[in-house]
């Protein structure tokens, strides 16, 4: 059951997807946003700091570098980091898909967001390489992350593009088998980590 703070949280996501949808993201305020959820616009700041992070916030980087961490050591970079995202598809799978894909299409729109999710993209990397990496292995870890995770945004852009047509897990188990094609015969336990 969702906290009250969480509802409300939710409340406002919603309204700004929609409000973004119908009338593009330049055009809606943080006024706007709140009016439509139903609450005062400092309530708004008390969640997000800026519009952009109504799209942009992502609460996944502790657990992710956490699930890379706790792969076997002595795995290569690349099969740690994959392995640590095949873990987290149970978790991913429970997450609002639709309004996860909403989000993703609307800010692939808009370049200033675009640029948003490049940050985010490179702190994913660094907090992996921090959590997971070997003293003196910090750049086989570094293009690890890279790319499985330039695997992932592609998977990620093309969903919000086309729809619908998988769980956000499948995408994300699709990416990370497609960088390391063996791991589609592996069984990968779930990670059992704490959740974001």
């Amino acid at each position: 059951m969702s906290t009250r703070a969480e509802a409300t949280r939710a409340r406002l996501q919603a309204a700004a997807l929609d409000l973004f949808e119908r009338r593009g993201y330049r055009a809606v305020t943080v006024e706007e946003i709140a009016a439509t959820a139903g609450v005062s616009h400092m309530t708004f700041f008390r969640h997000f700091a800026t519009k952009e992070r109504v799209l942009l916030d992502d609460p996944f980087d502790p657990v992710i570098a956490e699930a890379v961490a706790a792969q076997p050591s002595d795995l290569p970079a690349i099969e740690r980091v994959a392995r640590g995202m095949l873990s987290l598809t149970p978790l991913l799978d429970q997450e609002p898909t639709e309004s996860t894909r909403r989000g993703i299409a609307i800010a692939a729109g808009v370049p200033e967001l675009q640029a948003g999710m490049a940050a985010n993209t490179a702190t994913t990397a660094r907090a992996i390489v921090d959590a997971a990496a070997a003293p003196g292995d910090e750049a086989e870890m570094r293009m690890a992350a890279a790319a499985c995770l330039a695997a992932i945004t592609a998977a990620l852009l093309g969903w919000a593009a086309d729809g619908p047509r998988s769980t956000l897990g499948d995408l994300v188990a699709g990416a990370m088998t497609a960088v390391v094609p063996h791991l589609a015969d592996a069984h990968v336990p779930a990670f059992a980590g704490s959740p974001a």
